[in-house]
């Protein structure tokens, strides 16, 4: 891609394939005056706003009333719910089998995402669809063959995404993009709830919406997870994410999770304009 120019406030830069201005920064329509010396006929740049998305995750939920839980994030707006599952192999720590999300589904209305913390994914993939997840997140790291995977996961009925761990750089995600609706950037280490939101990944998730977008795949979500919270969302929002996991805060709102839940997005929009 060439570099991109700036003008008013935003970048550019031009597409000799497209005959047309691309505008990097995500949010916006422009029809943009054609390149000097062209035919004279002028480019027009379709750019997507993808609506904010706020997601809880279930990890720091009373496991004994999971039930419960998610009829509660149901009931607060989210948008969806997020299973964290972990092998205690790529994670240190042992979470989610399939038959506690399939015993969840009937209490929730909203889709269920599988985060697949685990090794040899291929042959999980199958149980976590049958448990009743609408998307399933395959981590880049735990799989040489990522294209075959997420192809696996198309054929069983679900919709893929990948995540990536901060160490990860986009470029593993941009050949696969066909195939999937959704990139997870980590904003923590993956394995534990509660840490600490790591900042420097805000021009990761920038950047990734770029490749993104001037490679044709604006309707591919940005999801960030780790550290979300009324502090840290508008810094991830105006970075280009807009879907957010959101755990331990969420459930630290006092005024509860429909407030939290509310509060999130509108600080996610917010941040956008």
């Amino acid at each position: 891609m060439p570099d991109p120019i700036a003008a008013h406030g935003h970048a550019f830069y031009y597409d000799y394939w497209c005959n047309s201005w691309v505008i990097v920064r995500r949010g916006h329509q422009a029809t943009l005056g054609p390149e000097p010396g062209s035919n004279g006929e002028s480019g027009t740049v379709q750019a997507m706003t993808l609506p904010v998305q706020i997601v809880p995750s279930v990890l720091p939920a009373d496991f004994g009333r999971l039930g419960e839980a998610v009829a509660a994030f149901d009931a607060a707006g989210a948008d969806k719910i997020q299973w964290d599952v972990m092998d205690g192999h790529f994670v240190p720590n042992l979470t989610f089998g399939p038959d506690i999300i399939a015993a969840a589904r009937p209490y929730s209305t909203v889709p269920f995402e599988a985060h697949l913390m685990v090794e040899r994914p291929d042959d999980l993939v199958h149980m976590y669809v049958d448990a009743g997840c609408e998307m399933l997140i395959i981590h880049a790291e735990t799989t040489p063959h990522l294209h075959r995977t997420l192809g696996k996961v198309a054929e069983l009925g679900s919709t893929a995404a990948v995540a990536l761990n901060p160490s990860t750089p986009i470029d593993v995600v941009l050949h696969v993009a066909d195939l999937i609706d959704m990139v997870l950037v980590m904003t923590v280490n993956p394995g534990f709830g509660g840490q600490r939101y790591i900042a420097t990944m805000e021009p990761k998730i920038a950047a990734l919406r770029t490749a993104l977008d001037s490679a044709g795949h604006a309707r591919v979500s940005i999801e960030v997870d780790g550290g979300i919270s009324a502090n840290t969302i508008a810094g991830a929002s105006s970075a280009g994410a807009d879907v957010f996991i959101s755990g331990s805060a969420l459930f630290g709102y006092p005024e509860g999770l429909s407030h939290g839940v509310a509060d999130l997005r509108a600080r996610a929009e917010a941040a956008r304009t």
